[in-house]
């Protein structure tokens, strides 16, 4: 009787625990996003210029400018403020201790990082599990090598017998 060696290719835990990860890291991202409450009206940007960066950014639609300590409304049309409005070295937005530039090279770095991360991890899944059939199929080979050889026995002691 032969046994059957299953060919369908299974994830292995290593495989399954950085999905696990990656998954549980984006469900997080999207649950902060959306657990934000909106806040009352408020108060014009325009209002904290020539005041501190601190007061400016607690309005989270503003954006601080040092050189000339103002206070602006955020360019929503844009991803990033133009160099009209502000240079990107000394546009403050959300905190007061980071600029847009050192911002995007930082959230650049990150994304990289992550996306080497989940690359090395399906590599690695994928070496794994097929590490793990070759030694599947390896010992298959064996069982079967093994029955054709008592196999041979017996029908050699078989002929003696007869």
């Amino acid at each position: 009787m032969q046994s059957m060696v299953s060919t369908r290719p299974t994830m292995s835990g290593v495989c399954r625990a950085s999905i696990f990860a990656s998954a549980l890291v984006l469900c997080g991202v999207f649950l902060t996003a959306e657990a934000q409450t909106p806040s009352p009206a408020p108060a014009p940007c325009a209002l904290s210029s020539n005041t501190t960066c601190a007061e400016c950014l607690q309005n989270v639609a503003c954006l601080w400018c040092s050189p000339t300590k103002q206070c602006l409304d955020y360019p929503v049309g844009n991803i990033l403020p133009p160099r009209s409005v502000c240079p990107l070295n000394d546009a403050r937005w959300g905190l007061c201790w980071v600029n847009f530039q050192i911002l995007i090279i930082t959230m650049s770095v990150l994304a990289a990082v992550i996306v080497i991360s989940i690359l090395v991890c399906c590599l690695c899944c994928c070496k794994c599990e097929r590490t793990g059939n070759q030694r599947e199929e390896a010992k298959a080979e064996r069982q079967t090598r093994l029955r054709k050889a008592r196999q041979k026995e017996r029908s050699k002691r078989g002929q003696k017998c007869s």
